[in-house]
């Protein structure tokens, strides 16, 4: 499973149709990290520049792919907002683009960055964007770490 690196609006329009806009997908889990950390010693070690990662696995109803995982990079904002109570998490189009300098995921078509609100849709923003078919990663089984209930 080699990344793919998105460069430009080509680059986003062929995801988008690769994966049918995300039509019937959904957010499956992510996974999230930065370059700080805490060594042995105790010593703090927090880079100046864009230290946040998000990886995302999607999953959806159709074949070739039936998943993608995004690599965003050098993470802006990240908004994740979940489904209330008695509502289902499908998505049902999507929305990529390259605004200055930023790549935008949102989880509607009509999403705008200039237009957001913290109450409605999840969205994520990066300097950079990579992509990858995850087809083999369908069904329930976490992939990005293991939920340990006890």
């Amino acid at each position: 499973m080699d990344w793919i690196e998105v460069k430009n609006s080509k680059d986003i329009e062929n995801i988008l149709k690769e994966f049918g806009w995300f039509h019937d997908s959904c957010l499956k889990e992510l996974y999230m990290w930065t370059e700080s950390y805490v060594d042995e010693n105790l010593s703090m070690a927090v880079p100046i520049g864009l230290d946040m990662n998000v990886r995302i696995l999607f999953q959806r109803q159709f074949r070739n792919p039936s998943a993608i995982e995004l690599l965003f990079e050098g993470v802006t904002q990240f908004h994740i907002l979940p489904s209330p109570e008695n509502y289902d998490s499908i998505i049902y189009d999507a929305t990529l683009i390259f605004h200055k300098g930023l790549f935008y995921w949102a989880d509607q078509s009509d999403w705008k960055p200039e237009n957001y609100t913290l109450e409605t849709n999840s969205w994520i923003s990066a300097k950079s964007l990579k992509w990858r078919d995850a087809s083999s990663w369908m069904g329930k089984q976490n992939r990005y770490g293991v939920i340990n209930k006890g």
